[in-house]
């Protein structure tokens, strides 16, 4: 049983549970079945009840990508290279304006992504990411298939190119 369905606004009882900050305001949401997906400035938010509250900075969202086949949205936290990345499934009947939310918001702190070769066909990106709110910007590396992270030479490429990067962007 869902806690409200048609609802034009997400419910004040969902909005309590995901313990929004002081003037955080849901713009867009979503349903799927008894959890309730927020999306705010700050964050994307999974209310589901009975179950801890899951808050995700749009800087700390790797991937979310929409299946339309089987009206799934997988959502992707950033992780470290090797390690498995914690990640959602959920399944939406209306979508579309979270959808549009969540792009532009992932997107929107991405500060800097810059790509570099290490083989012929295969390398690293650079990213610096930024909450909306301001702060400091958070630096990775995202390797590709076959690159390995601990390569000297690697590792050396990597490094210099982040000294660029945040040169690039005056820090």
């Amino acid at each position: 049983m869902s806690w409200f369905s048609g609802a034009e606004k997400a419910p004040e009882l969902v909005r309590e549970a995901a313990e929004l900050r002081r003037g955080e305001k849901v713009l867009a949401f979503a349903q799927d079945g008894d959890r309730w997906l927020l999306g705010t400035r700050l964050a994307f938010v999974v209310v589901d009840p009975g179950q801890p509250t899951v808050r995700l900075a749009w800087e700390q969202i790797q991937a979310a990508d929409w299946s339309q086949d089987d009206s799934t949205l997988k959502v992707s936290e950033v992780g470290r290279f090797g390690q498995s990345r914690a990640s959602y499934v959920f399944t939406l009947d209306s979508p579309a304006l979270l959808l549009q939310l969540v792009r532009e918001r992932v997107t929107a702190s991405v500060v800097l992504q810059r790509g570099y070769l290490v083989t012929e066909k295969a390398g690293f990106k650079v990213i610096g990411r930024r909450a909306p709110d301001g702060g400091p910007i958070s630096w990775m590396h995202e390797y590709d298939a076959g690159i390995d992270p601990e390569d000297p030479e690697v590792v050396a490429a990597a490094a210099d190119a982040l000294l660029r990067a945040r040169a690039d962007v005056g820090e």
